[in-house]
């Protein structure tokens, strides 16, 4: 009689879900192991465990860093989001260490960062608003001013302020952007367009020689808001001198003054203001404003440079009415990202 054989399959190649976990765990057990086994484990990595402390202290105590040698207290405000990317760096070579204090150091910078910025890790943006506004450097060697306009009237602004706008180009700016936006006005190098009647408008004097700021009522559906287009001085970043900003820090507090004079109770900033909300010497302004990125976008949302966002020097700031929404624009010609906002204008409800 003939016998049958049977054949069980069993999963011999090891691709499954159950041998993968094994080896994930033995492989874990493996690790923890030459840990325990591990008497050295506290006290190797004490320099990493000290640039570990060394980073919380700089993000904690940003503010306290003097500006009297090259502005170097500017100078980290304005890139101190980009510190956070030591905190994985440190603790990958904490654990290639096998060093127990590293790892337990790295916890502090990582908490400092979390405090500082965690906050912009979440979706704030909201569907509401009343009026939408924009503002773009548009860089005054912009090889396309024409397209550059027509990308920005695209996005549906009801009020734009374009900066380091040349006299050469203006006429080009004037023509692209006529027909969407009927009313406009412009001061030296900064202009302002808008859906809807403008009164008011003059330069305001950021103590720079030339006009680079100005300011426009404008009557929108649900009230008059004061707008200010300002582009501060450049800074520049120099080996011999660190981070000038003399002039920028000047400006600022001129331009200060002029917002904490305003009469209308509504208030809206737009422009390139070569600084950051993190940078003290920007307080004049920014202690009297609200950032809309920071109160209802999502992320940093850097606009310099263009090519690889760095940090977020063109702003949105607000008094008096409620940001609703805050993000940057595609990019155009232009070195700089333009930025926009929608705001709810009408508080009362």
């Amino acid at each position: 009689m003939a016998q049958q054989a049977y054949v069980t399959e069993t999963d011999g190649d090891g691709s499954g879900p159950e041998r993968r976990g094994s080896r994930l765990r033995r492989l874990s057990h493996r690790v923890l192991s030459r840990w325990r086994g591990d008497p050295r484990i506290w006290r190797r990595g004490r320099v990493l465990a000290a640039l570990a402390l060394l980073l919380a202290l700089v993000m904690l105590l940003h503010s306290r860093i003097p500006n009297r040698i090259g502005n170097l207290g500017s100078l980290t405000e304005t890139f101190l989001p980009w510190l956070g990317l030591a905190v994985p760096v440190l603790l990958v070579l904490g654990v290639l260490r096998r060093s127990a204090p590293a790892l337990i150091a790295v916890l502090l910078p990582a908490i400092v960062w979390l405090n500082l910025f965690g906050g912009l890790l979440t979706d704030k943006t909201g569907s509401g608003g009343d009026l939408m506004v924009a503002t773009h450097n548009v860089n005054a060697d912009n090889p396309d001013p024409a397209a550059t306009a027509q990308d920005v009237a695209s996005s549906g602004a009801d009020v734009l302020a374009l900066e380091e706008l040349p006299a050469s180009a203006v006429p080009v700016y004037e023509k692209a952007l006529g027909t969407t936006y009927p009313h406009h006005a412009v001061v030296g190098t900064v202009g302002l367009w808008s859906k809807y009647p403008m009164a008011g408008v003059h330069a305001v004097d950021i103590k720079l020689g030339w006009q680079r700021a100005m300011r426009a009522s404008v009557d929108t559906p649900e009230g008059p808001v004061a707008v200010y287009v300002a582009h501060m001085p450049s800074v520049r970043v120099k080996m011999e001198a660190g981070f000038t900003a003399r002039q920028r820090d000047k400006s600022a507090d001129a331009l200060g003054e002029a917002i904490a004079d305003e009469t209308l109770r509504r208030v809206v900033l737009l422009g390139d203001l070569n600084g950051t909300m993190n940078d003290r010497s920007l307080n004049a302004v920014t202690s009297q404003l609200r950032s809309t990125q920071g109160a209802a976008g999502s992320g940093f949302g850097f606009s310099w440079p263009a090519s690889f966002p760095m940090a977020r020097i063109d702003q949105i700031m607000v008094k008096g009415v409620e940001p609703e929404s805050s993000w940057t624009l595609p990019r155009t010609d232009s070195d700089h990202l333009p930025v926009a906002a929608r705001v709810k204008v009408d508080t009362s409800s």
